[in-house]
């Protein structure tokens, strides 16, 4: 599922206490032949498909913009329309004194449009050129998440790829001018105005220099101390960590939400392609893959059609069609209220040796549902499938978005993007609740509720029974925690030093702050490794977060 997770102290050994295999790190599936005595709705044994993309739906979409994420799955699988606000300040590095007069790239940090700052061969060490542009009306962009201006095969540029070619085409992964020109000539009959995508930052495809933007200034910079005649890059290998450095640091601002706010992004017209309605054929290309490996390259011609059809009632829809709602906030309300509470509760449940030990868990527990818990709550060990506790379980499942699918009015204005997203914060919210209020009710059966405060409790052992139940628990924690698979769990274990930050590799520094090679004979070579050709080792490995030195001497 690609969450890794960090014992703290294992103390337990539930393959040992359960006499069977430890339960893998997956989604768990339901029982066979289980019976309940309740709606299949609010059944506790009910667990999510195995084709089930509402977690990934969730995390995406509560991810876009935001750089960490983005990094951690580079093959981006959402589109999204979006724009860019008057006033709002856009940057161009070149070796060039004029303005592009063709379709260009331009960062919305000057760490990172500074990096292509260079003098020309041809001038000699004249400089470079750093061009400032402001936003005079709102530019309309479109979205593609992910790592999607990463040179790389195996899938950074597929969403790209579908919208303008039709197809998935991995010859042209590193042909940038056919990219930008064929993607600003189609979206042209959309009104679009540029393309927007990451890298170590964020950057537009501009399609015009002379259209919705203004010059604040063009100005003739020095491209970098110790510069040496030869070479297209003039800067000293230190001088050039160091700015390479600054462009992964400005990225990281981003890292997480609200992430690059300086595009809009419209979520009433979004597309996902785990949409398994729109898409189906990508169920059957992604199966028995974990998430890295995700991508579009499976899409069929029939969905690929679909698609074209979706991305053109989305870009005509009018900017004003929906509910108001505020997804993005409301997916992480959701986040912000569990996600450090789970990861709390995975390492109580990994030092859990007494009793006293197991009463600190209950009430942990207890403390995450207690909004939920009516006065009038009757537990009944005697019930089936903890059908007392069925009460719980769905006022914590529909706590956050009762209104909004119970409301006519509200439901009737919402988009069918907005619908696809409600419905993902409905069934991650549902699995969440159905195991930790699973856990609850059953710690409330077996009386942990109770437990004595007494010097004993503080050292006695426990049980076998108790000890079995502990194991469960942890073994259903991990595994709806790397179901849910949110980054936020990912970082720097130990954490890092004070001259150091949390580094996830991104493209194009996956191997050190020196890459990609700077331009000569070694270049063709050079762009084989960075796009995978010839061999998925190495570049193709999951980033894991590393820190790295954020003052001088640089180093990864």
């Amino acid at each position: 599922m690609g969450l890794i997770f960090w014992s703290h102290l294992v103390i337990l050994s539930c393959a040992t206490l359960t006499s069977s295999v430890q339960i893998p790190i997956q989604a768990p599936t339901t029982p066979p032949n289980s019976k309940s005595t309740m709606p299949e709705i609010w059944d506790f044994n009910a667990t999510p498909s195995l084709n089930s993309t509402n977690h990934l739906i969730f995390d995406t979409v509560g991810s876009l913009a935001q750089h960490w994420t983005n990094t951690r799955y580079r093959n981006g699988h959402t589109v999204v329309p979006g724009t860019v606000p008057i006033g709002t300040l856009l940057y161009h590095g070149t070796d060039q004194p004029e303005v592009p007069t063709e379709p260009d790239w331009i960062a919305t940090d000057p760490d990172h449009s500074y990096v292509f700052c260079r003098t020309s061969s041809a001038s000699g060490n004249s400089g470079c050129w750093h061009l400032t542009l402001v936003v005079t009306r709102p530019l309309r962009v479109l979205y593609f998440d992910g790592t999607s201006a990463a040179k790389m095969q195996g899938g950074t540029m597929d969403s790209q790829d579908i919208t303008v070619w039709g197809q998935v085409k991995p010859e042209w992964t590193w042909n940038e001018r056919k990219r930008i020109n064929d993607l600003c000539e189609w979206g042209r009959k959309f009104g679009l105005d540029g393309f927007m995508r990451m890298e170590m930052d964020f950057e537009i495809m501009l399609c015009n220099f002379a259209n919705g933007v203004e010059i604040v200034s063009h100005l003739n910079l020095d491209p970098g101390k110790d510069a040496h005649p030869a070479g297209l890059d003039l800067l000293s290998l230190s001088a050039t960590y160091v700015l390479q450095y600054r462009s992964i640091e400005a990225g990281g601002w981003h890292n997480t939400y609200p992430g690059e706010t300086r595009v809009k992004l419209d979520l009433n017209r979004l597309i996902s392609f785990y949409d398994t309605n729109l898409f189906p054929s990508l169920v059957f290309a992604r199966f028995g893959q974990e998430r890295w490996k995700h991508r579009l390259q499976g899409l069929n011609a029939v969905d690929s059609k679909t698609f074209q059809a979706k991305l053109q009632e989305v870009l005509t829809q009018s900017d004003d069609a929906g509910s108001g709602v505020d997804w993005s906030t409301l997916i992480h309300v959701v986040v912000d209220r569990y996600a450090e509470r789970l990861e709390i509760l995975h390492y109580l449940l990994n030092t859990t040796s007494t009793a006293e030990h197991v009463k600190r868990v209950q009430g942990h527990i207890r403390s995450m549902v207690v909004q939920h818990i009516l006065y009038t709550y009757t537990p009944s060990p005697e019930s089936t499938n903890y059908s007392w506790a069925v009460p719980v379980y769905e006022h914590c499942a529909t706590t956050h978005t009762r209104y909004i699918s119970s409301s006519p009015s509200l439901s009737a204005r919402l988009t069918s993007s907005e619908s696809l997203i409600l419905h993902s914060i409905q069934e991650v919210s549902k699995e969440i609740c159905r195991v930790v209020v699973g856990m609850w009710a059953r710690g409330v059966e077996l009386g942990f509720d109770t437990i004595p405060t007494s010097p004993s409790s503080s050292s006695e052992k426990l049980d076998p029974g108790t000890a079995t139940t502990i194991c469960q628990w942890k073994e259903r924690t991990e595994a709806l925690m790397a179901w849910l698979d949110w980054s936020v769990w990912v970082r720097c274990r130990p954490e890092c030093g004070y001259e150091e930050i949390c580094y996830l590799p991104t493209w194009p520094f996956l191997d050190g702050p020196d890459w990609p090679p700077l331009p000569g004979p070694d270049v063709d070579e050079a762009r084989t490794q960075l796009s995978g050709e010839g061999g998925e080792e190495g570049l193709h490995v999951r980033p894991i977060p590393k820190c790295i030195r954020r003052v001088e001497p640089f180093g990864f």
